[in-house]
């Protein structure tokens, strides 16, 4: 059994709010130059090349435990999507206006927690959430009237990932997370892959038009986006999430100085506040779970 080190979790998870921005900005760099199909296909060749040994010295194997096979395709299904839809945002979007939106996921989960897994969830947290969709709605605004439909995207990348999770949370105690990872990287390269080759036209200009500098951004890209999301998993290991969670949101003010210092973005006066609203309900919503998982079961009107 791993012994819990806070600091050393606290840290790990510190690591995958900067180095998810990082990852997310040379997307947004590369956006004009490599199709997204090609991105992510690249992004999730990486990890499977990465992770594939470890998962092998590790002695571990690729079989999947059994009942875990469509579960573990449909959760790769929805982060190719995922991963798409952000990529496709970052063209349009600030980097973190299209983080901040994608932290309606949240909120969803609660949501979707409450009314299809019949989750009891009371009314303080359910007004948490309609407070954190309006400063979403603040930060789409004026990014919709800039840039129109595509101010969307992250909200559907926040749906989609709220799947992602429950999908991840009915199979994880199953199977070790850098296996999962491992084995979602190769089913993912083999159907982007397969996608790749049937329509050629989402290959865009890859091939040897592409400058050795491209390619290393590429590559970087790749290796951020793997060692980001292993840092959050391995942070879980040595820290409880009631620890972690309200760290993640760390995640926006990092993406808003690597927007600046990298595209010279930064939110305007409305997205500002909106993404403020937004942070501020999400970290009630955290604070409150942890609050009543140390309290004695009470009433439902207390919720």
């Amino acid at each position: 059994m791993t012994t819990d080190r806070p600091f050393l979790g606290v840290m790990l998870m510190l690591a995958f709010c900067v180095l998810a921005p990082i990852g997310d900005s040379i997307a947004k760099l590369l956006g004009g130059a490599v199709a997204v199909a090609v991105l992510v296909a690249f992004r999730f060749g990486i990890q499977a090349m990465l992770l594939l040994p470890l998962v092998i010295i590790g002695g571990q194997g690729l079989r999947l435990p059994q009942g875990t096979l469509g579960w573990t395709i449909l959760r790769t299904l929805l982060h190719i999507a995922g991963i798409a839809m952000m990529f496709t945002a970052l063209r349009y979007l600030p980097l973190a206006d299209a983080i901040a939106i994608a932290f309606v996921m949240p909120f969803i989960m609660l949501l979707l927690g409450h009314f299809v897994m019949g989750e009891e969830v009371g009314w303080h947290r359910l007004w948490a959430c309609v407070i954190g969709f309006i400063g979403t709605l603040l930060v789409i605004q004026p990014n919709f009237i800039e840039v129109g439909y595509p101010a969307l995207y992250p909200l559907g990348v926040a749906v989609i990932f709220a799947l992602f999770m429950m999908v991840t949370r009915k199979i994880a105690r199953a199977m070790d997370p850098i296996k999962l990872q491992a084995i979602s990287g190769i089913q993912a390269s083999i159907v982007l892959g397969v996608g790749l080759v049937l329509f050629p036209e989402l290959q865009g200009d890859l091939g040897f038009s592409l400058s050795a500098e491209t390619w290393i951004l590429i590559g970087a890209m790749g290796v951020l986006g793997t060692f980001a999301h292993l840092f959050m998993t391995w942070s879980l290991r040595f820290a409880p999430a009631s620890t972690l969670a309200p760290m993640q949101y760390l995640e926006i003010p990092f993406g808003t100085i690597i927007g600046w210092l990298i595209f010279s973005e930064l939110p305007n006066g409305l997205a500002a506040i909106g993404i403020c609203i937004t942070i501020a309900a999400g970290l009630y919503i955290i604070l409150r779970e942890q609050r009543l998982s140390r309290q004695p079961p009470i009433a439902p009107e207390g919720v």
